[in-house]
This record gives structure tokens, sequence and C-alpha cells, in this order.
């Protein structure tokens, strides 16, 4: 699957219009895209940060859905947004404990490797750093984006609740190291991120 990531920050007084916005006038758009796979919504309410990701079954049809829905996205995130940023990843791995639920929590680990490693990357991650995971309480999905010419990735590993996703701080950290070292990655930033929804067809 591919996937286009939305990072917006803004006032956090503001962010619920966001979140109401992309909650329902957003899912609407998409759910009527071809290609469609879901989508998920996160933010951080403290600090003013959404984290919006659709999903698609091709490259292409995430191309096509973006000439449709670039103009609608300001509108959308309007007036909560003081920054957007918009990247599109590979999903290469993709794995589903059970399903995630609103009130969850994210943790993003961002990456940075050289391309000729993304193989490597994503053999590391299937091998090593998913059977690590499964370890952990509450685990709900574990997925490995990249961007392959970039050298860039993103890890998001959801929790079923709030308390699993604090638990879970020092075990995914001795995943995270071993993992890194194995694939020859650097990590460039460590995020959380509350669930306010996130539905993705996988199989």
């Amino acid at each position: 699957m591919f996937v286009r990531a939305i990072y917006t920050t803004g006032d956090p007084t503001k962010i619920d219009t966001a979140i109401r916005a992309m909650n329902t006038e957003g899912r609407d758009l998409l759910e009527d895209r071809p290609g469609y796979r879901g989508a998920s919504v996160f933010v951080d309410r403290t600090l003013g940060k959404l984290l919006a990701a659709s999903w698609w079954e091709s490259e292409r049809a995430r191309q096509n859905s973006d000439e449709v829905l670039r103009e609608r996205r300001a509108a959308m995130l309007d007036p909560f947004a003081g920054t957007l940023a918009v990247d599109n990843y590979e999903a290469l791995v993709f794995h589903q404990a059970r399903p995630p639920q609103a009130g969850g929590g994210l943790r993003l680990t961002r990456l940075e490797f050289d391309p000729r490693d993304t193989d490597l990357l994503a053999d590391t991650f299937r091998a090593t750093v998913v059977p690590r995971l499964e370890t952990l309480q509450g685990l709900a999905r574990a997925s490995l984006l990249v961007d392959r010419e970039r050298g860039r990735g993103m890890v998001g590993v959801i929790f079923v609740d709030q308390a699993s996703l604090a638990a879970s701080r020092s075990g995914q950290a001795a995943a995270r190291h071993e993992g890194a070292a194995k694939a020859h990655v650097s990590v460039i930033g460590l995020e959380e991120f509350e669930v306010v929804f996130t539905d993705v067809r996988g199989d």
C-alpha cells in the first residue's frame, strides 16, 4: 500500500475544529476515491499537532486522489493549521495484532537511512522489531513506511490505550535500539499522539 501523510501544527485551542473537519468531511471525500484503503488521524492536543494519513492500494490511486483533495485540504484544516507538510510513503510492513481504537496511543519514530538499505530495513523490521513489539501489552498495530528515494521513513506503533502506550516505552526503546543498529538507520525523531480514529484495510 501507499500512504500520504499530512503533518500540521497550530494553535492547540483550535485543534478540535480541524479534528471535526477531518473526521467528517475529510473521511467522506476520501471514501469516494478509487483505490482508497483507509485513513487515520492522530493528535497532540497539548502542543497543537495533527497527523493525518490516508492509505491507497497503488501509487497511482494516491496521486489521483491528491489532485482532488489538495484544494480542500487547507480549508478543512483552517483555522487551526499554522504549518502544513505533506509526505508520501510506501508501506513496506503493516502488522495488525488487534483493531486500534479511539483514545489509544501512537508512538511515531522518524528514520533516515541509505536508500540502498531499504530492503535491509524492511527485513529487520519484520524479523527483529515486530516480534519484540508483539510482547508488549496492548499492541494494536505496527507499520513501517518509507520514501525509498530520499532515504526517509516512519515507524508507527499503535497501542489500545494510553496506559499501554506509557508502559511500552522501555520495551519499545530496546526494540528500536536493536533494530536501528541492525538496519543501519538513524532515528531523527520520536513523538507520541492520541488516536482520534484509524480504519485501515490492510488485507
